[in-house]
């Protein structure tokens, strides 16, 4: 059985079995009856009591397998979970109301039974039938000191949970210890690192002493699909939260997964809506546009263009044109830089205003891009910048924006590595609320047309 079924089935069953027991529990205590007096309590209170009994379950762990050690373990933690759910509920059947106290509390010391029997029995069953198969995590410790060792030795006493430790990485040649006894082996130095997950096949590495390896943790988070953690020091808790612990050590994730997936479903309907409403109503001010590029540059009045989307894949955007016919004829594809002479003076004045945008209303709607998110770049320059900036490859595993943090935070024409620091802030931050204050700060850089030129 998978870890992740597993979890799954014990809050399934769990709010089955406690439901099940209470009206166990009733039937014994009125010996065989249900009178509509008690038990009408309880069927008004039963939505609070499941939540109640999952919310004691997961405070003593019981949908943490790994707590699970033994059947001794099992027994424990349900006790102690279905002990405080039942206390809890009490409380609320004396304190709700002259309604709730007709619960009958004999029912709830004999319900207190059927849960503990029902939630320990089911649990050692399916543990004997289907054991939890856990994914091998194939570990690379960097460092060699103290907590290096004791990291390997504690992942180590955790092999049934599919825990390998491949070896650990020194600091540098000069800092290489002599292996102890039971010790993973020592593979290299940290410098190659991306050698030696390839090699081993590595999916999570540690890093025991993070201010001495930042260069070692940019590469590997920017350039592989591997897990990264570190062993905070102060610096780290200041600014980040703890995400896990191996037995008393602090670990801290710094490769995010990514936004949620009811994150991008919530901001794709947020971005359908609001595109077709601002087609609808801008529709006006597109016309009055078009109209002013026709007559002032010509035909075609919208410029069509491939970018780079999300995964790498191209896409065609769409804007109002701000630049002479034929711009590139004579030097190639080229960066929009400050006072380009390529640009109309409409098109100046467009692009100042942000108004040569409005057309990629119509990418939002058709999914290529979002009203928030990095900047789509053409694909003649991005082949480069990845070549320059290896960390610009992370950059496409979000969707493309109209607007972002870049956008609002520098110049039109600021430098790239500038907009991909901005664009990795957004990316490993990003939530509604931020999108809201991006496109809060975007309409006040078009009202005042801070930034453009």
């Amino acid at each position: 059985m998978q870890r992740s079924r597993f979890i799954a089935l014990s809050v399934v069953l769990d709010g089955v079995f406690v439901n099940v027991a209470i009206v166990g529990a009733f039937f014994v205590r009125f010996t065989g009856e249900l009178p509509e007096f008690n038990f009408s309590a309880y069927a008004a209170l039963w939505p609070l009591i499941t939540v109640v009994f999952l919310v004691t379950g997961y405070i003593y762990g019981l949908y943490e397998p790994e707590r699970m050690e033994n059947v001794w373990g099992v027994v424990r933690a349900v006790m102690q979970a279905v002990t405080l759910g039942t206390v809890l509920i009490a409380a609320v059947a004396f304190f709700a109301g002259p309604r709730f106290f007709s619960f009958s509390r004999l029912a709830i010391v004999i319900a207190w039974v059927f849960e503990s029997i029902a939630l320990v029995g089911w649990r050692v069953v399916a543990l004997h039938l289907t054991p939890i198969k856990w994914p091998e995590q194939r570990v690379l410790i960097v460092g060699t000191d103290d907590v290096a060792r004791e990291l390997a030795f504690e992942l180590g006493e955790r092999a049934e949970w599919g825990y390998r430790v491949v070896g650990l990485l020194a600091r540098d040649v000069s800092d290489e210890r002599l292996e102890g006894e039971g010790t993973p082996p020592v593979l290299g130095v940290a410098g190659d690192i991306a050698a030696i997950i390839e090699r081993y096949n590595v999916n999570r590495v540690i890093i025991a002493s993070p201010m001495a390896q930042r260069e070692s943790i940019e590469q590997i988070a920017l350039t592989s699909d591997v897990r990264v953690e570190v062993v905070p020091e102060l610096y780290e808790i200041f600014i980040g939260t703890v995400d896990s612990t191996v037995s008393d050590i602090p670990l801290m994730e710094i490769t995010g997964a990514g936004a949620p997936a009811w994150f991008v479903s919530a901001k794709r309907a947020v971005d359908i809506g609001f595109a077709i409403m601002m087609l609808v109503v801008l529709s006006p001010v597109l016309l009055f546009v078009s109209l002013c590029i026709l007559a002032s540059m010509g035909w075609p009045v919208l410029f069509v263009q491939e970018r780079v989307g999300k995964n790498l894949k191209p896409f065609k955007v769409i804007k109002f044109r701000t630049m002479i016919n034929d711009a590139e004829k004579e030097t190639g594809p080229v960066l929009a830089v400050e006072d380009d002479p390529r640009i109309t003076p409409l098109g100046r004045f467009l692009r100042r205003y942000r108004i040569d945008e409005l057309p990629q209303l119509v990418n939002i709607v058709e999914g290529t891009m979002s009203f928030v998110g990095p900047r789509p770049e053409r694909p003649e320059f991005v082949e480069g910048l990845i070549w320059e900036l290896p960390s610009y490859r992370e950059r496409f595993r979000s969707k493309p924006g109209v607007t972002g943090l870049a956008q609002v935070s520098g110049s039109y024409a600021t430098t790239p590595e500038r907009k991909l620091k901005y664009d990795l802030i957004y990316m490993y931050h990003q939530n509604l609320l931020m999108d809201v204050q991006i496109l809060a700060e975007t309409v006040r850089v078009v009202l005042t047309g801070r930034g453009a030129r």
